[in-house]
């Protein structure tokens, strides 16, 4: 969430990224990902651990090419513009678990903090209470930063070490463009694809790559963050990045009234549930978890492009709680909470206080 001078960072630059990414998640659902959800950080790879076979929720299995896309966005960026830079050694653990918590409470509520704005510009009212807790959650974690919280620093590392998750994600898209579809199942190759469902639901492959990779080299030079935003306004200094977030909301907004995509109301909203306090709950956890960790999932992906190991442990953890939170029963469906929804909430939630409390560097 740091600022920096110069390079795409100015009011009129974060306006023109927040917008964009808004409008081109709008117009990806329009091009066939799942309504109100043309980008989601977490469900998006929750889907990309069931193309691998992490888990065997068949509705949720697909290896969304937007998320390697971004990374490779950010590091092209990152390269051209001379920010790349290797480094890892920030309480690596603390942060893969912080992943963990961050992507049970966002599969609680069914969205990472982008889905919380493109589901109210869609018109979910469910989101409303989704976002309260993000905020809720954020505002714990400011409280946790003015007392004095912080990781250790990251150290320098080798080019490698910082090209690994790049790397990764290299090949997860190498897969999705060579491997070949089975006619009647839709797999492709070694990777688990859904018949049906969310997972089924998806932009042409050309475009799904294209708009990642857009999305990733703006991200990455406005240093687009929804958490961070919403941070600044509890600490009222520096609100700069708010204004990508506005954009944001107003151009999925626009872009879903002109395409038909916007439809008021609570219930029967796509890929939502309209159980308030879970929706509540599980943003708050998850705005926690980004808080303590220092971004959104978004903002991890782009970190992790510039050569941030430290991002790239939270990123995996966000994974590997992609695949537990259907085997082990946390996610949510349209139906409602998981069965033991409640049980990875307080766990989650005391594992983040537990992180905040015993990080504090002064008293």
């Amino acid at each position: 969430m740091e600022s920096k001078k110069g390079l795409f960072t100015g009011k009129g630059e974060i306006l023109v990224a927040g917008a964009v990414i808004g409008l081109a998640a709008v117009l990806l659902q329009y091009a066939g990902n799942p309504a109100n959800m043309g980008v989601c950080v977490a469900c998006f790879l929750r889907d990309i651990a069931g193309a691998l076979g992490l888990h065997r929720a068949a509705p949720v299995q697909y290896l969304r090419p937007e998320i390697p896309a971004f990374v490779l966005g950010s590091l092209a960026a990152a390269m051209v513009g001379g920010e790349f830079r290797a480094r890892a050694g920030s309480a690596p653990m603390l942060r893969f678990f912080l992943g963990m918590a961050a992507m049970a409470g966002a599969l609680v509520f069914l969205g990472c903090p982008w889905r919380v704005l493109l589901r109210l510009a869609g018109g979910d009212g469910n989101a409303l209470f989704g976002l309260a807790g993000l905020l809720s959650g954020i505002f714990v974690g400011h409280r946790f930063y003015k007392a004095g919280f912080a990781l250790p620093a990251s150290q320098g590392q080798s080019t490698l070490s910082g090209l690994a998750l790049p790397l990764c994600a290299l090949g997860l898209l190498a897969a999705r463009f060579f491997l070949s579809p089975d006619p009647e199942t839709g797999a492709l190759g070694w990777l688990w694809a859904s018949a049906k469902g969310p997972g089924a639901a998806h932009a042409p492959l050309l475009a799904s790559v294209g708009v990642g990779l857009l999305i990733g080299v703006l991200a990455q030079r406005s240093r687009f963050c929804t958490v961070g935003s919403l941070r600044e306004l509890f600490t009222l200094r520096q609100m700069h990045l708010i204004y990508g977030v506005a954009t944001f909301l107003l151009a999925a907004f626009l872009g879903n009234l002109v395409l038909g995509q916007f439809h008021p109301g609570f219930e029967g909203q796509p890929v939502a549930h309209s159980a308030s306090l879970w929706n509540y709950l599980g943003m708050l956890v998850a705005g926690l978890a980004f808080s303590l960790a220092g971004g959104c999932p978004g903002r991890q992906l782009i970190l992790a492009g510039e050569g941030s190991n430290d991002a790239g442990a939270f990123v995996l953890g966000m994974l590997a709680a992609g695949a537990l939170a259907h085997n082990m029963g946390w996610a949510s469906s349209p139906a409602g909470p998981g069965p033991n929804a409640l049980a990875v909430i307080v766990v989650g939630l005391g594992f983040c206080l537990a992180v905040g409390f015993l990080n504090r560097k002064r008293a």
